[in-house]
């Protein structure tokens, strides 16, 4: 167990250089992972709460630090009202109601936190587990792809009005509030009917809610569901997530930047889970194809699958592709680094091969490191013709075998400041062993 302990360490070690190249991956002369991040969640100790939330929250409301807030099930903002979260302030999801909350169409969420100071939604377990609690939910009135222009979610939600839990409309430009500096951690509960909820769903959200600096940690879900609308996320991080850390669907019109998704193949879910999903509807007879097919811009990320023994855990199954592509989507990914899946990404075996294709789905200057194969057609043994166009010059991808360590280059930048101390400091420590044998034991 802590041979896999002290590959997650690595991971981090290279991550630490990563923000010293500014080439591909995540980018930054500054680490913007430092202080409001959290990769050891179930050690964090929060105290009881002293305000409860539940039912309808129809007042405009503001969530202050000096209070520890719980979700009592399903919370809903409703009534055109706004939540706004004070910097600093913790949230936690009641395990035995699953709490969830839910920011109505027409309704905001304002929750500013800062780098030394995030908002924190977690589990209110002293032993948090993935899926101990629902997750967010942001609803908008930005287009989907979907007939009659309007949606419902279908997760088994209770409102009070159908209209609590719809989304969807004309207005690409919707503003549904921002979401900056925030930790959701241990969300994902999973229903009967509808599997499990994501850690934060994105449902019709438009071109003018802030999504910045978020981080999903052990959902059992979806770590960012993005359904329809035009939003676009800055400096995410999905780790750990049992399903897709990131999952784009019915039209969404999204750029993503700057972005990580960290992989591991002991806990994800047998059924798929991907570091991006991206499909234009689930049914195809249920979308309206006169409307935009989803079109995802994504620019420097880094998606990685920490394993203790690569090789092994792909031949037992245990690793998929970093990212899968539906048919009727448009997709472009520059300047990313895809590292130890197989393989680093399949296309739908409904999509045909041909240049009109082709030019809807763009790798460029990106690494493919470590992976079994690395674009291929679902369900096909021969992948050279996609091997060959995707590896050629014109599109300056570099399919590698070797250590991460390798593969990220550093930048000579005086400014780029080094992490390797402060990590090694970590390792020295051991803080992380004891953590990680427990969830082992369990």
């Amino acid at each position: 167990m802590k041979k896999i302990t002290f590959t997650t360490l690595v991971f981090l070690l290279v991550l630490g250089n990563l923000f010293a190249q500014q080439e591909k991956g995540i980018t930054g002369y500054n680490n913007w992972l430092d202080s409001w991040t959290d990769f050891q969640p179930n050690k964090a100790n929060y105290e009881e709460p002293t305000q409860i939330l539940s039912g309808n929250i129809s007042e405009n409301t503001t969530l202050t630090k000096r209070n520890t807030y719980l979700l009592l099930g399903d919370v809903f903002v409703t009534d055109s009202t706004t939540l706004v979260i004070e910097p600093g302030t913790v949230i936690l999801g009641d395990y035995k109601t699953k709490g969830s909350l839910i920011i109505s169409n027409g309704s905001k969420l304002i929750a500013e936190g800062k780098s030394t100071d995030p908002i924190v939604f977690t589990s209110n377990r002293s032993d948090k587990k993935p899926g101990d609690w629902g997750g967010i939910f942001i609803l908008g009135d930005a287009p989907i792809n979907t007939f009659g222009k309007v949606a419902s979610l279908n997760y088994g939600l209770n409102p009070s009005s159908t209209e609590s839990i719809s989304y969807g409309g004309d207005n690409t430009e919707s503003n549904s509030g921002v979401l900056n500096y925030t930790r959701i951690e241990y969300a994902g509960k999973k229903t009967k009917d509808f599997g499990n909820f994501s850690g934060l769903t994105l449902a019709g959200v438009g071109s003018e809610t802030n999504i910045k600096n978020v981080m999903v940690s052990y959902c059992e879900g979806n770590s960012f569901s993005i359904l329809g609308g035009e939003v676009n996320l800055t400096k995410t991080v999905s780790f750990r997530s049992n399903k897709n850390d990131y999952n784009f669907n019915q039209g969404t019109q999204s750029t993503i930047k700057n972005a990580l998704a960290v992989r591991s193949p002991y806990i994800s879910s047998p059924d798929g889970s991907r570091c991006m999903y991206i499909s234009s509807y689930d049914i195809k007879e249920k979308a309206d194809t006169s409307k935009k097919e989803t079109f995802v811009n994504a620019e420097n990320l880094t998606l990685v699958n920490v394993s203790n023994d690569l090789k092994s855990d792909i031949k037992v199954g245990l690793v998929q592709e970093a990212i899968y592509i539906g048919p009727d989507v448009s997709f472009n990914i520059h300047k990313s680094v895809i590292s130890g899946f197989k393989p680093a990404v399949i296309l739908d075996d409904r999509i045909e091969i041909n240049n009109e294709n082709l030019e809807k789905i763009q790798f460029t200057r990106s690494y493919f490191n470590n992976c079994k194969g690395n674009i291929y057609r679902k369900d096909h043994i021969n992948n050279d013709d996609l091997e060959s166009w995707y590896g050629s010059r014109a599109f300056d991808n570099v399919y590698s075998k070797g250590p991460d360590s390798e593969t990220f280059i550093d930048s000579d930048n005086s400014r780029a400041p080094d992490f390797r101390l402060r990590i090694n400091k970590i390792i020295a420590s051991n803080d992380l062993f004891d953590d990680e044998k427990e969830e082992d034991d369990e």
